[in-house]
């Protein structure tokens, strides 16, 4: 099983980090704190996010993405005039399939793993055949085993949907289950 950085990777926690949003947008489109425009940038392959827009576009909590950033399962883009990470939709693309993966109970390194397959997948110059083959097999892996773990919600859903369907008929009924 995943090791404790793994199951606190996972603390998908509804935002209970505070921070409520991203904030209003000044003038020029940047994002206003505290009434001031922050210094985020526009790079050339896009615009540029901090980590509150990443938590927030991922519905993630900031440490949550912090931790996946430390692990390496995402690594900013650029970096602001003061020193902020900053993301592309790229980065978030990868916190989305991070998020993906973790209720199907893949470990950090399967994650890793499976974006070095994507990554690599993506790169322009994978000139050979076999090696491109190989990734692609590295990627039905994963895609299969996504089915099996689907299934086996699947499975633990149904017996929770009939566990909470008898408490309510015996509530309904005042018989014992």
């Amino acid at each position: 099983m995943g090791s404790a950085a793994d199951s606190r990777a996972g603390d998908v926690d509804g935002r209970s980090d505070g921070t409520g949003g991203s904030g209003a947008r000044a003038a020029g489109g940047k994002a206003a704190v505290d009434g001031r425009a922050d210094d985020r940038i526009d790079g050339i392959d896009g615009r540029h996010m901090q980590i509150g827009e990443d938590a927030e576009r991922t519905e993630l909590s900031l440490r949550t993405v912090r931790h996946y950033k430390e692990t390496g399962l995402v690594v900013p883009s650029a970096r602001s005039r003061g020193g902020f990470r900053l993301c592309t939709e790229s980065d978030v693309a990868r916190l989305m399939v991070v998020r993906r993966m973790k209720p199907l109970g893949f470990t950090l390194e399967e994650m890793r793993d499976l974006l070095d397959a994507t990554d690599r997948l993506d790169a322009e110059g994978l000139a050979d055949p076999a090696q491109r083959q190989a990734l692609l097999e590295r990627v039905a892996e994963y895609e299969r085993a996504a089915i099996r773990k689907t299934e086996v919600l699947r499975v633990r859903l149904a017996r929770a949907e009939d566990f909470a369907a008898t408490l309510r008929a015996r509530i309904c009924d005042g018989t014992s289950p």
